[in-house]
C-alpha cells in the first residue's frame, strides 16, 4: 500500500471517523480532496473543488484503485456525508444552494482541516490535532447552517413543517403539496414526500399501513403522497422537471405498488409550466390527470369515464 495511502487511513482514525469511514475508499477522497499524490508532501496539500466522479477518477491514476461507476452512490453516501457530518469537507461551498442531485455538486476540504493536515508528520501536529478536535464540533455545527438555510420549506399541517433539499424539484413537491392538494384535496392528509437528497424526505408509514400498503426501501415512490379521507383516495403524485410523467409504465408500477390500497388511487403528473408539460404529451398515460403549476387553479384530465378520481376495474 502506498506510503500517503497508509498516513491517510491513519488520519482518518486518529481524527475519530467511524471504523465504517476507516477504509480504503475514505482514505482516497481524502487524499483526492487534499490533491495529495503519491510523491507529494503533507505540506503541500490542496483544496480544489471536486466532484464523485474526479475522485475516482484520482484514485485510479494516482493510487491504481479503480472502482466501478456504480459505486458513486457509496462513495457520495459512505464516504463523503459522513465527511460533512463531521465538518472535514464542506459541500458545494461555492453555491450552497446547488441543488442535490445536481452533476455540477462539489466538495472540498475545510479550511481548518486543510491546515492541520498540512503539519501532519511535522513537529505542531500533536497540537494542532487536539486543538482541532477541540473545535470540531462547533465547525460541524457553523457549517450545516448554511445547507439548512437553503433547505426549501414545506407546509404540510397547521404548525407542521417539513425541510426538503435545495432544486427546482423540491420546489415544485412543494408545489404540489402547499397549492396542489389544497385547491383539489382540501382536508387531505400528506402521506408521502419524497426530496432528493434523502429519499424518504416525509413518511408517515402507519398512515399508509392502515391503508393496506406495506412499502420497502426499495420500492420507487411517487414524489408526493396525499390522502382525502373524505373520498377515500390517495393521490399519488409525480412531479416532473427532467425526468418524465405517469405514463403507460409508470402507472403500471404504482398501480402494483400500490394495490392493497383501500383507498382509490389517482393518478397525477405535475409540471412547473406549460413549456416543459408540452415536452412529454405524447407519453402521459390515459386516466390520469395532469396540474400545471404555473396554472395552479386547472387540472388536465387524459380522458377517461370521470374526472380526478379512481379507476376500479378498467372502469
Amino acid at each position: 500500500m502506498p506510503p500517503r495511502l497508509t498516513e491517510a487511513l491513519a488520519i482518518l482514525a486518529l481524527l475519530g471517523l467511524p471504523r465504517a469511514q476507516q477504509n480504503e475508499r475514505s482514505a482516497l477522497c481524502l487524499l483526492a480532496l487534499l490533491d495529495l499524490t503519491p510523491e507529494k508532501p503533507w505540506a503541500k496539500a490542496g483544496n480544489p473543488l471536486l466532484g464523485i466522479t474526479p475522485m475516482m477518477e484520482f484514485s485510479r491514476t494516482h493510487y491504481g484503485k479503480d472502482y466501478a461507476p456504480n459505486t458513486r452512490e457509496t462513495f457520495r453516501r459512505q464516504t463523503m456525508h459522513p465527511f460533512i457530518a463531521a465538518g472535514l469537507a464542506l459541500y458545494n461551498p461555492d453555491q450552497p444552494d446547488r441543488p442535490v442531485n445536481s452533476p455540477k455538486a462539489v466538495y472540498q476540504i475545510e479550511p481548518a482541516a486543510l491546515a492541520l493536515l498540512r503539519t501532519y508528520g511535522a513537529r505542531p501536529w500533536k497540537n494542532r490535532l487536539a486543538a482541532y478536535l477541540a473545535q470540531r464540533e462547533g465547525l460541524a455545527a457553523r457549517y450545516a447552517q448554511p445547507r439548512e438555510t437553503a433547505r426549501i420549506p414545506v407546509r404540510i399541517a397547521e404548525g407542521h413543517e417539513i425541510r426538503l433539499s435545495p432544486g427546482e424539484h423540491s420546489a415544485l413537491n412543494k408545489a404540489i403539496i402547499e397549492e396542489f392538494a389544497a385547491r383539489f384535496v382540501p382536508g387531505g392528509t400528506l402521506i408521502y414526500a419524497g426530496d432528493t437528497g434523502d429519499k424518504w424526505g416525509y413518511f408517515d408509514e402507519p398512515a399508509l399501513r392502515n391503508l393496506g400498503v406495506v412499502v420497502d426501501a426499495h420500492g420507487k415512490m411517487p414524489d408526493a403522497v396525499v390522502l382525502d379521507p373524505q373520498r377515500n383516495w390517495l393521490i399519488l403524485a409525480e412531479a416532473v422537471t427532467s425526468h418524465g410523467p405517469v405514463d403507460g409504465k409508470r402507472h403500471d408500477e404504482l398501480a402494483h405498488l400500490f394495490a392493497a390500497s383501500s383507498a382509490g388511487l389517482v393518478f397525477v403528473t405535475a409540471f412547473p409550466n406549460r413549456g416543459i408539460m408540452a415536452r412529454y404529451v405524447a407519453e402521459i398515460a390515459w386516466e390520469t390527470e395532469v396540474w400545471v403549476a404555473d396554472a395552479p387553479g386547472h387540472l388536465i384530465h387524459f380522458n377517461g369515464s370521470r374526472f380526478l378520481g379512481p379507476y376500479r376495474d378498467g372502469g
